[in-house]
Order: C-alpha cells, then structure tokens, then sequence
C-alpha cells in the first residue's frame, strides 16, 4: 500500500496582501523550464528568433487567461456572485485545458502576425508545453487544486493542513493522487513526442499526437477526480477531451493526406 500524507502550508509566505504559494513557483520554474526547451527546438528547427521575447511574453500570458477562463467557465454562478473570486489566483484555478488551447491560440495569431511558420513553431512548442504541464502538476499536488475522489486504493493521499484547497470534507480522507497520475502521463506523453520530433513526421504532427494522447488519457483519468458533471455523467475536462481528441484525429488525418500528396508529387 502506497499512501502519503501532505500536512505542509499550500502558501510558502505572504507578505501583506500578497500571497506566494508552492503552486505559483512550480508554474513559474514549470514556465521557465519549457521556454528553455523552446527556444532550443526553435533553433533545430531553424526557426527566428528575431521576436523571440514578445513571443515568449504573449504566449505565456495568453495561456494564463486561457486557464483562468476555463476555470471560471466551470464555475459561472459562484463566481456571479462572488466577481472579485475571479481574480484570486492564489486560491487556485488554473484549468490546464485552459492553457493548452489559450496558448495554442496565441501562438496561431502571433505566427500570422509575425509571418511564422505555423505549424513548425507549434511543433517546437509541444515539448516545452508538455513539460510545464509535467511540473504545474507538483504546485497542483501541495496545494491540493486538483483533489481526486475518495478512495481505498493502493495508492492515495490524505491532506490534514486547512488551507488546502480541496473541499473541507476531503480533508483527512484518503484520495486519489491526481496531480501524479497526470503528471506522469505528460512525462510518458513527452517521451514519446521528444522520441518521435526527429523522425521526419510532417509539420504539426507532434503537436496533434501530444493533443491526441493527452485528451485520451486525461478523459480516462479524469474519472478519479471529484467535479461537477456537465452532462451525460461526464466533467468539463472530459467534454473537453473528446472534442480535443477528434479535432487532434481530424487534424493528423489531415497533415498526413497533405504529406503524401506532397510526396506524390
């Protein structure tokens, strides 16, 4: 039996109304790391680097609005009442469907602004997103964001510490580890991309099959996790993950036609 207790203070410090938590500094090193991994790809790739920086600044912050937005979505009536929660990032509520597709939105606008290669630069991205997708998951794993459901499994954890963030009455109780199980499956789903990049697939396959993978499994995982259901007994991150998956399907379809056709020509 493999179980874990997590009894440590989600914030490292406050200083007046500011609160540092562990979860900000894992997104910020998570950050930190993946546009290191970026920029690399970007020169194998022999991509510019000559915008690099407003690049980097835009698309990190665009997939920030994008996990708040989709938090907020799957909570529009606490937040109508509560307008000012809409702004308390310390508390939690970074959905990473949200930073996914805001930063993947961002990165398509700023391509076409600054006459990139679309699907080259998304390419480059993935690794990058993936890792700091990998590591947002140990933030996730001491504050207790992204709680899983009760559990007599071999493997859970129980939190004690009151400034969790799961609900009160999951404290104590012993849980599934969510924030592992999906931070592993990014660390597999990076292998296999990272393995893959040098393989000669066309232009934006990496980044459809990291789509692809994520959306399966996080659609199978998600099933541990204790959130409101949206429809048909399924959650938001699962109504997300099977439009993620067939529009990623579609998309490999299709850069694959277009690849053999180039070939056949």
């Amino acid at each position: 039996m493999l179980h874990f207790t997590i009894g440590m203070d989600p914030n490292l410090f406050e200083i007046g109304g500011l609160v540092i938590a562990w979860h900000a500094i894992a997104i910020l090193v998570g950050i930190v790391m993946a546009v290191s991994l970026i920029r690399r790809e970007f020169i194998r790739k022999q991509l510019p680097l000559k915008n690099w920086d407003p690049i980097v600044y835009i698309t990190v912050a665009g997939g920030i609005i994008g996990a708040r937005l989709f938090f907020l979505m799957d909570r529009p009536i606490y937040h109508l009442h509560h307008p000012l929660g809409i702004f308390a990032l310390q508390e939690g509520g970074l959905a990473v469907y949200g930073a996914v597709i805001g930063g993947f939105v961002t990165v398509v606008l700023l391509c076409l602004y600054y006459r990139l290669p679309t699907l080259k630069v998304i390419d480059a991205v993935a690794p990058g997103l993936i890792l700091a997708q990998a590591f947002g998951r140990i933030g996730c794993l001491i504050n207790g964001d992204a709680w899983g459901g009760p559990t007599s499994s071999f493997f859970s954890v129980t939190y004690t510490n009151s400034k969790a963030l799961l609900p009160p009455e999951l404290l104590g109780v012993r849980t599934y580890p969510y924030p592992i199980y999906d931070g592993i499956i990014n660390l597999i789903i990076l292998a296999i991309v990272w393995k893959l990049r040098k393989r000669g697939l066309p232009d934006g396959m990496a980044f459809a099959l990291f789509a692809a993978l994520y959306a399966a499994t996080r659609f199978a995982i998600s099933f541990m996790r204790q959130e409101r259901v949206w429809f048909w007994d399924l959650q938001q991150a699962q109504v997300i993950a099977i439009l993620m998956l067939i529009s990623s399907l579609i998309g490999m379809a299709l850069l694959w036609r277009r690849s053999m056709l180039a070939q056949a020509s």
